[in-house]
């Protein structure tokens, strides 16, 4: 059963009559609870529960070192290619933005694979635009096969595969898969995604799940918060992970919660997402997915990551460039959004270890 079918349950949910009713001692309930149900978990995103962010981050906190200890895996990007024949309205990489248009030679990446691991990286995230022509499959194993002589661990960003394209990935060494939904709003999915193959809002849905089908061993989804109203995306989010969870047992589910960038073009959010309303996403997202790793990227600020470490974080971006070539000397820095930490990985890796944290380059799979 496709995801999809569980999503309808909730077409019409009237969330703002929802919100309304949650009263104080609803959440100081759920808060003593060992597991909390789907509608304890909206409940927890409800503005009321703002009111509890303390005690919802003991919680949290709690669960995260019994599940995950006191470890923040490390990673960072490698941007393959920057052509695109979509036209997401949020985005650089835009099919008719006016940047300059560049893929890795094999020679490139694999000096790029070579400048990232020299800061310590074990895990990669390989992205690319939407081109099938200039990034298409065949690409994509070439690259993956250098990559892997340097990193035991290689996850993708990239556009939307079919079911063998992502059993033959899963064949060549890739064990991850980042895959986020932008929005769960149908109607706004189509208007920030009017043409391109990515405008088939159902294929992208079910990425995750045929991810999960060919045997990857961690998928993580997401919206892109800023798109719709931040509460019903996390929502989704929970739900979805709740759903691959339950369904693909031996498959590592985690979640992000990437919030709109700054990039080449105009396109403003439709929904502000306040430090304070990322805070609760997280926390009440560790409270319902005990199990599930949360990844936060160098989207977020120095201060306000270093700050998330204690509350339910598992996995952080560094290093991160994201303009095609980027750990390379070229003059070529189109980047796909800008960062807001830009701390190298020392930096980065010294204020973990402040916090009480191990970073760690390399988890026991890899």
């Amino acid at each position: 059963m496709s995801f999809i079918k569980e999503l309808d349950k909730y077409e019409g949910f009237d969330y703002e009559s929802f919100f309304i009713g949650i009263k104080n001692k609803q959440i100081e309930k759920i808060l003593k609870k060992q597991t909390i149900s789907t509608m304890d978990y909206l409940a927890l995103l409800s503005p009321i529960a703002q009111e509890y962010l303390e005690e919802m981050a003991v919680k949290a906190s709690s669960i995260t070192r019994k599940f995950f200890g006191r470890t923040i895996l490390l990673y960072t990007p490698m941007y393959l290619s920057n052509y695109c024949t979509n036209q997401c309205a949020y985005c650089s990489f835009h099919k008719d933005n006016t940047i300059s248009r560049r893929k890795l030679t094999t020679e490139e990446i694999e000096k790029e694979s070579i400048n990232i691991k020299e800061l310590g990286f074990k895990h990669i995230l390989l992205l690319t635009g939407d081109d099938r022509l200039n990034s298409g499959i065949d690409y994509l194993e070439k690259s993956i096969k250098i990559i892997k002589r340097y990193f035991p661990s290689v996850s993708l960003e990239v556009y939307s595969l079919s079911q063998e394209e992502y059993n033959k990935m899963a064949e060549i060494g890739v064990d991850g898969l980042t895959v986020y939904q932008e929005t769960y709003n149908r109607n706004i999915y189509s208007q920030v995604h009017p043409k391109g193959p990515k405008s088939n809002y159902e294929y992208r849905l079910d990425a995750p799940e045929r991810a999960c089908m060919a045997g990857i061993r961690t998928v993580n989804i997401g919206a892109l918060l800023g798109l719709d109203d931040w509460r019903k995306e996390a929502f989704y989010t929970g739900i979805h992970a709740s759903y691959l969870q339950n369904k693909y047992l031996d498959t590592e589910i985690s979640i992000s919660f990437p919030r709109l960038r700054p990039y080449s073009g105009s396109f403003q959010p439709n929904s502000i997402v306040e430090d304070k309303d990322l805070v609760q996403m997280i926390l009440a997202a560790r409270i319902y997915l005990n199990r599930a790793g949360i990844t936060i990227s160098t989207r977020e600020s120095e201060y306000l990551r270093n700050n998330l470490i204690n509350l339910g974080v598992t996995k952080m971006s560094a290093g991160s460039m994201t303009s095609v070539g980027g750990h390379l000397d070229n003059e070529n820095k189109e980047a796909q959004f800008e960062i807001s930490d830009t701390r190298c990985v020392e930096d980065f890796y010294k204020a973990i270890k402040k916090s009480g944290f191990q970073p760690i380059f390399k988890d026991w799979y890899a």
